[in-house]
């Protein structure tokens, strides 16, 4: 005599029993609140999909082993491009170096060509921006030593533009440009790398935005706190690269927002007092 199934409602001839086992799964992926028995084609529907469930899941741990691996071999990358730097060796090192960046597209799921600093969001990987920004450093330079590699170099400059202002190397990497352009093969586009770059160098942004000034007193000062203690130290330097990845985006919205500017303004010339004695007679 067939009876209903309780999961479908559809006759059924026979039931199917859900092991304790498979109810596990079941729930776990969603399936709460399931009878004990079904029939044959729920029972069917309901292991067939764990089993898909279970696969996907396989694929997405090995995926994520993946990234984790490359992720952990950049490090003999980087190290490699260097070396292969020091030994002027500038064809290995541009490979090691393009390799590097192939390794971040593929952890952070872009494609090639469009690694951002927002890929970089994480707090534990914003370090990670100073080692980006040198390596576009480096093949830029590297790229100047043929015509033929011009496009390359452009790109190079481009992204090196992009990632610069977030990392404490910013005003050291500028200088360097400036007087690279002068022995450039391609000054053009070190010229225009530099053009790019102008706008923030050497900016205390949040307190340019505040002051709407670089010439301020309180931003003069603020700027030689962190050139002369902050870029002297490891936390100092970690604390600057932080600082110049997220803000960026708080000035842009106190430029939108006047009101907050003279309370901003307060905290800055107290912290001013604070890091420069001389500032306090």
């Amino acid at each position: 005599m067939s009876t209903p199934c309780p999961r479908c409602g559809n006759p059924a001839d026979e039931m199917q029993i859900i092991d304790p086992a498979l109810m596990t799964k079941l729930v776990d992926s969603g399936h709460a609140g399931l009878p004990s028995q079904v029939c044959n084609n729920c029972f069917a529907e309901l292991a067939g999909g764990v089993a898909r469930g279970s696969v996907l899941l396989a694929r997405e741990k090995a995926k994520e082993q993946k990234k984790l691996m490359l992720w952990r071999s950049r490090v003999n990358l980087i190290k490699k491009a260097r070396q292969s730097m020091t030994e002027k060796s500038f064809s290995d090192a541009a490979v090691s170096y393009e390799k590097y960046l192939k390794v971040l597209e593929v952890v952070f799921d872009c494609k090639a060509g469009e690694l951002t600093p927002e890929h970089f969001k994480d707090s534990a990987r914003t370090q990670e921006l100073t080692v980006v920004a040198s390596v576009y450093w480096d093949l830029l330079r590297i790229y100047d030593t043929s015509e033929r590699y011009g496009d390359r170099m452009k790109v190079a400059a481009n992204k090196l533009a992009l990632f610069l202002r977030f990392t404490p190397i910013y005003p050291d990497i500028l200088r360097k440009a400036e007087s690279f352009s002068k022995t450039a093969r391609n000054p053009a586009i070190v010229k225009q790398f530099l053009k790019m770059s102008s706008e923030d160098k050497g900016s205390c942004f949040i307190a340019t935005a505040a002051f709407e000034s670089e010439d301020h007193p309180v931003v003069i000062s603020l700027r030689q706190f962190r050139d002369d203690v902050l870029l002297s130290n490891l936390m100092g330097r970690k604390f600057v690269s932080f600082y110049y990845f997220v803000s960026p985006p708080i000035a842009k919205f106190l430029n939108t927002c006047h009101p907050l500017k003279p309370l901003i303004r307060l905290i800055l010339q107290g912290i001013a007092k604070l890091t420069n004695p001389a500032s306090r007679h």
